[in-house]
C-alpha cells in the first residue's frame, strides 16, 4: 500500500527566508514548484543528500488554507508528511476496509492523486498519501533524463556508480579497485 515517505511539508510565513535557509545555507537543490490560486498558496520541492525531500508551502494571500495553521505557529512548522503509493484507489479501499477515515480523496488528475488522514486519527500529524511519478518533482540535475538506470565512470583509481533511485532521482556510490573487482566477480555469477 505505501511505497515510501516522499517528503515532509513545512508551512512557512516567510517563504524567501525559508528558501535561503534550506537552499543557500543547507545546500538543498530546488525542484518543481507551483502556485494554487484557488486556495492561495505556493509550494516548492527541495531535495537534499540521498534525495530526502522537503516541500515548502506558504500562503500567497489572506484566505489561504494555511492561515489557521500559521496563526498558531509564528514562523511555521511541519504541516504534513507525504507517503507515496503505487495505487491511490487500492489505498482508499484498504482504508475503507480497516475503518480509517480520510478526506480530500482526489483521483481525477493524472499527475497527482491523493487523500489525507486527519491528525486526530494519525497521532498528531496530517498524513497525505499520493500516487505520482517522483521524478516529475525533481530538478533535472537530480535525475536521469535519458531513461538510463545506471552510469559507470572511472575517477582517480575509483569507480563511480550512479543508479536510478526507485523513489525518483539518482544516487551515487564510490568503489575502490578491490570493491570494483568484487562487484564484477559477483555480477558474473548471476
Amino acid at each position: 500500500m505505501i511505497s515510501r515517505i516522499d517528503h515532509v511539508s513545512i508551512a512557512v510565513n516567510d517563504y524567501d527566508k525559508a528558501v535561503v535557509f534550506f537552499q543557500k545555507l543547507l545546500g538543498a537543490v530546488p525542484g518543481a514548484s507551483g502556485k494554487d490560486n484557488g486556495i492561495h498558496y505556493l509550494w516548492h520541492v527541495l531535495s537534499a543528500g540521498d534525495l530526502s525531500r522537503i516541500e515548502l508551502i506558504s500562503p500567497t494571500e489572506k484566505g489561504s488554507f494555511l492561515d489557521g495553521f500559521l496563526a498558531e505557529r509564528r514562523d511555521g512548522g511541519v504541516h504534513h508528511i507525504t507517503f507515496e503509493t503505487p495505487d491511490i484507489k487500492a489505498t482508499k479501499n484498504h482504508l475503507d476496509e480497516v475503518g480509517i477515515p480520510y478526506f480530500g480523496y482526489q483521483d481525477t488528475r493524472e499527475q497527482w492523486k491523493e487523500l489525507f488522514i486527519h491528525p486526530k486519527i494519525a497521532f498528531g500529524i496530517l498524513i497525505q498519501i499520493a500516487e505520482f511519478n517522483p521524478d516529475d518533482y525533481l530538478a533535472n540535475s537530480e535525475k536521469f533524463t535519458t531513461g538510463d538506470k545506471w552510469v559507470v565512470e572511472n575517477r582517480d583509481d575509483q569507480t563511480s556508480l550512479t543508479f536510478s533511485h526507485p523513489g525518483g532521482g539518482k544516487f551515487h556510490i564510490e568503489l575502490n579497485k578491490a570493491e570494483t573487482e568484487q562487484l564484477i566477480a559477483d555480477l558474473k555469477k548471476v
